[in-house]
């Protein structure tokens, strides 16, 4: 389902009025256009479809496109089931998908980047970003039946007609207002591990020129795996469009949505055989360490953070996303050669993020046997918590654990008990993670489209330029951590100091929690305006030679507000520090021995400024040597802004042969090499985490991509893409320092291969299709020196589509069959060296087998 869409074939065909320069709507042309509806799949051949992201010349099909261009139909979407936004990406060949953490916050890279490197990938709807950043877009999206297809471009014309779309841009493609017919459809899908949920859609003309149609879901869900809560919402979208007289449209389209989701993060493994694989009495395939003991915590905090002294930490709301969205789309053809066009949409949204991090800061270390958490010592994870409490409770003879839920209480000499405890004996620390982010993003792109024909020669102008402001608050504090043990919807578990009967004198916590302010205050805010101008020219000379170039320059002025520990100046309830700063007591009547709140906000920024600016720029080229062949080769120049932050450069070398025979084959061959250069972020240091580091290395990746499908006879087709790579890092530092060992590593969660077949078989008279998938994830390494090799994999998937009436479908699939396990990524807060202590080591992993099905009604 790439560029080649090897089971459902359509052309789009593009209105008369020009394009934008994201090429954001397929519009509708000739007879078709005023019904709404795409040209029958008899009609048309793979390579003939026309795309419109990555391009700007009305009407130019796959075949004589020179970028890489993926396409795949809303039978595409469905048949792959996704179960979040990152699942769709799987349908573009070079996308390694993380899609371990549930619905929302996974990671996605692009040819060679390493993992996590999605804000080089800019999710768009309609041709415009769901945020200017590009990363956290899934926060805020998710497919419904109001989506007709996907389209993408890697790399090339992608970082010149978008905004931080260098690495790949990946456009979800609206259906369009239907101004001939009411129409209508109804989808209701469960799921095995408790999803439920209901998508709609509507249709219908209003007048002669003016229609409107409206949809989205709602749903109910736990989460992949485990769960004791469950998370509901909703998302919905509607649009009114009026087609001017004289051709062109006005579209004003609003979206809203209020949802909760499960988040997923490491969880612990162990090796048997040289093999990942459970420990007893958790099973990594289906269990999830968050529940009802982490249902709400209060977290102590900064009073500049909350009067109060407290901020909750509550894993039942999940992630809780919020966005309102408004969106004016005008195109307004001047002439036949002339068109103007104009895009604004206008989106404010906060995400509520209540996440638990496993292993987070202490890594590995933090899982330990309950008898050592308990012994005073070098092999104590919370050995300062117990020096703490033996200065306050001086009589204490031991300590133990006090169960928050049932108040059961097991003393350090209880060894037997301690060694049974869920049938692994093991405690662990465990990173209790609130962030909130509450922005504003306002974008705008207007230009205009001219277009030329003398005789052979077809050329077509965009020019125009993109306006985006944004503002962005985090509140990441009271980030603290607990002591919980290693099961399905864990435990927390009190400290507490004990006499020699084991009764307890007193408690060394306060809700389980053994840390406070892990993270550093956590208050920041980020802002950027930004302005591009663009040109984007393609040429055709005869029916056989096209070429293209384009440029963008865009200039972003940014501040960086981070919050300011508290100074001298402010000693109201707080104590000098080691450090000869200032903390915050806790609040008084807090249990424990913790006296403060850790890192202190103190209500005061400190603000860095800086105007960059920086050209982006591509040129490309493609022969068509037959109707069926063609090759194409492309450069691009591209870049990421990053706010205050230097900007990272990406440049693009490929070329690439397309051809398709009849409908029996249908494919084509690109081969590629990428430079990253400064690629740059930062990384909780594993030995204090409240402290960032930073790396900052160039990569380099050079490698082949193929998509292919074969229709042997009509009834059965095989589907096959696959990306085969080689990604090296050159000239890591970290903290301006260069690291020694690191030179050629394999960047950190990024595959040499990773392939996908999908066979097709059709069944007899329209009943339907039977489906399978292979998707091979080849070994990837935890971080950067490449200490910790994660294996490969493969998932079998499978699925059914019945079509019970005309109007009546039934879809049935299974992810996972055979109960893989598969390793998305090491302990990322664990840093660039990691380890793996007694064989044991966390991880996030894909979940087991999951199925369920959905009926759809269309109307």
């Amino acid at each position: 389902m790439s560029i080649v869409t090897g089971f459902s074939v359509r052309a789009f065909l593009l209105a008369g009025a020009a394009l934008t320069p994201t090429m954001a709507m397929a519009q509708t042309a000739a007879s078709d256009a005023q019904a709404g509806q795409t040209a029958p799949a008899a009609q048309a051949d793979d390579l003939q479809d026309i795309v419109v992201t990555g391009q700007t010349t009305r009407d130019r099909p796959l075949i004589t496109s020179s970028a890489d261009i993926t396409y795949a139909t809303r039978e595409d979407i469905d048949r792959r089931a996704p179960r979040s936004t990152a699942d769709m990406l799987e349908l573009v060949p070079g996308i390694f998908v993380e899609a371990t953490a549930g619905e929302a916050s996974n990671n996605y890279s692009v040819r060679g980047l390493q993992g996590g490197g999605q804000r080089f990938v800019q999710l768009e709807e309609d041709g415009m970003p769901i945020l200017y950043g590009g990363g956290g877009a899934d926060f805020f999206f998710q497919q419904d039946l109001t989506i007709d297809r996907l389209e993408a471009v890697k790399g090339g014309s992608s970082g010149v007609l978008t905004v931080n779309g260098a690495g790949a841009t990946i456009n979800f493609i609206s259906k369009r207002p239907n101004f001939n017919e009411f129409e209508g459809a109804v989808r209701l899908t469960g799921m095995n591990y408790g999803l439920k949920r209901a998508d709609f859609y509507y249709s219908a003309p209003l007048a002669e020129n003016l229609a409107f149609n409206f949809g989205g879901y709602v749903q109910s869900s736990p989460g992949v795996r485990r769960n004791p809560f469950d998370y509901a919402g909703y998302r919905i979208k509607g649009a009114l469009e009026y087609r001017l007289p004289g051709g062109g449209s006005i579209r004003l389209s609003g979206r809203r949505g209020d949802i909760e989701t499960a988040y997923y993060a490491s969880s612990p493994y162990r090796f048997e055989n040289g093999e990942p694989a459970s420990i007893p009495g958790f099973d990594i395939q289906r269990d999830n360490i968050g529940g009802d003991a982490f249902s709400s915590i209060r977290v102590p905090v900064s009073t500049y953070v909350d009067a109060s002294g407290y901020r909750p930490f509550r894993y039942r709301d999940g992630i809780r996303s919020l966005y309102n969205q408004a969106r004016l789309d005008v195109d307004v053809p001047v002439s036949d050669a002339l068109n103007l066009f104009a895009r604004a949409r206008y989106i404010d949204y906060t995400y509520d993020f209540n996440g638990l991090f496993p292993g987070s800061g202490t890594g590995n270390a933090g899982l330990a046997s309950a008898v050592n958490y308990l012994t005073p010592g070098a092999t104590s994870p919370i050995n300062d918590l117990l020096t703490r409490g033996q200065a306050a409770f001086p009589t204490a003879t031991r300590f133990g654990i006090r169960n928050i839920r049932t108040g059961e209480v097991i003393g350090s000499n209880q060894t037997a008990a301690l060694n049974a405890l869920n049938g692994n004996g093991f405690l662990q620390r465990t990173t209790l993670n609130h962030d909130r982010i509450d922005g504003r993003d306002l974008g705008i792109n207007a230009g205009a489209t001219w277009a030329f024909e003398a005789g052979s020669i077809k050329n077509s102008l965009t020019v125009g330029g993109m306006y985006y402001n944004v503002k962005r608050r985090q509140n990441q504090s009271a980030t603290a951590s607990v002591v919980n043990d290693v099961r399905n919807n864990s435990d927390v578990y009190d400290i507490v100091a004990l006499n020699g009967a084991n009764g307890v004198i007193g408690s060394l916590t306060d809700s389980g929690l053994v840390s406070y302010g892990d993270w550093g205050n956590g208050i920041r805010e980020r802002n950027d305006e930004a302005v591009s101008l663009y040109a984007n020219d393609e040429i055709a000379l005869g029916d056989h030679l096209r070429i293209d170039g384009g440029i963008r320059w865009e200039q972003d002025s940014a501040v960086a507000l981070d919050g300011r520990n508290a100074a001298a100046a402010d000693a109201s309830r707080r104590i000098v520090a080691a450090n000869g700063g200032f903390e915050q007591l806790v609040p008084v009547g807090q249990g424990g021995v913790l006296t403060t709140v850790g890192s202190t906000f103190a209500g005061q920024y400190d603000v860095r400024r800086r105007k960059q600016d920086k050209i982006a720029w591509t040129v490309g080229a493609n022969y068509l040597i037959t109707p069926n062949l063609s090759i194409y080769g492309r450069y691009a120049d591209g870049f990421q802004t990053n706010n205050v932050d230097p900007i990272t450069t990406i440049k693009l070398y490929e070329a690439g042969v397309r051809y398709q025979y009849a409908r029996i084959f249908s494919g084509s061959v690109t081969v590629f090499r990428t430079n990253f250069d400064d690629q740059n972020y930062n990384f909780a240091n594993p030995t204090n985490p409240s402290q960032q580091q930073n790396i900052n290395a160039d990569l380099r990746t050079k490698g082949i991509e193929i998509d292919v499908m074969v229709r042997p006879v009509k009834f059965f087709s095989v589907d096959f893409q696959g990306v085969f790579q080689d990604p090296k890092l050159v000239n890591l530092q970290i903290d301006g320092a260069t690291q020694a060992g690191f030179e050629g590593n394999r960047p950190e969660r990024t595959p040499a291969q990773l392939w996908t077949v999908t066979p097709s078989f059709s069944l007899p008279n329209g009943l339907g299709e039977i489906y399978g998938r292979y998707k091979f994830i080849g070994q990837i390494f935890a971080d950067a020196g490449n200490g910790v090799a994660l294996p490969s994999y493969g998932v079998t998937s499978a699925g059914v589509n019945l079509n019970l009436t005309p109007q009546l479908q039934l879809s049935i699939n299974a992810e996972n069959i055979f109960n893989v396990v598969g390793l998305t990524e090491g302990n990322p807060r664990q840093g660039q060296t990691q380890a793996i202590t007694n064989g044991y080591f966390y991880a996030r992993g894909i979940v087991g087998p999951t199925y369920g099905g959905s009926l759809t009604f269309r109307f």
